[in-house]
């Protein structure tokens, strides 16, 4: 079982499955989301991930058309990444929330053609300019 939560600890989740897909995502909204260089994401099965706490401060926000992101309302924690229309039965959790190690490690590097101009990568994994399917 994975578990993990926000920064204040007002919200907290379970996840019982695994953890898919994690990738390192480049784009200017994940790093708003997160005041980072890149927001690294893995995704989750919506049956598997359960909110154990917290859930009336989990705040929804619309950051664009399909995309909705997941903070704490207290601590502003982002949490997860949901794009319901492409992944109906999954979303992106936010990658640092997890307690101890999440079962997966990022496999690419995405958005690439919009990282900060002050960052580079310097690992071997594979890069994308865009988002590739998946």
């Amino acid at each position: 079982m994975v578990t993990g939560g926000c920064l204040c600890g007002a919200i907290e989740y379970e996840i019982d499955g695994q953890l898919h897909f994690a990738r390192n995502c480049h784009c200017s909204m994940c790093r708003r989301a997160t005041g980072a260089a890149f927001a690294t994401w893995a995704y989750v099965e919506k049956k598997d991930f359960r909110l154990t706490k917290g859930q009336a401060l989990l705040v929804h926000y619309p950051s664009s058309p399909g995309i909705v992101r997941t903070f704490c309302q207290v601590c502003g924690s982002t949490l997860q990444y949901i794009a319901e229309q492409d992944f109906p039965d999954a979303f992106g959790l936010a990658l640092g929330t997890v307690d101890g190690h999440p079962g997966c490690r990022p496999m690419r590097h995405v958005m690439v053609g919009s990282k900060a101009a002050w960052f580079e990568i310097t690992d071997d994994l594979p890069q994308s300019e865009s988002a590739p399917d998946e």
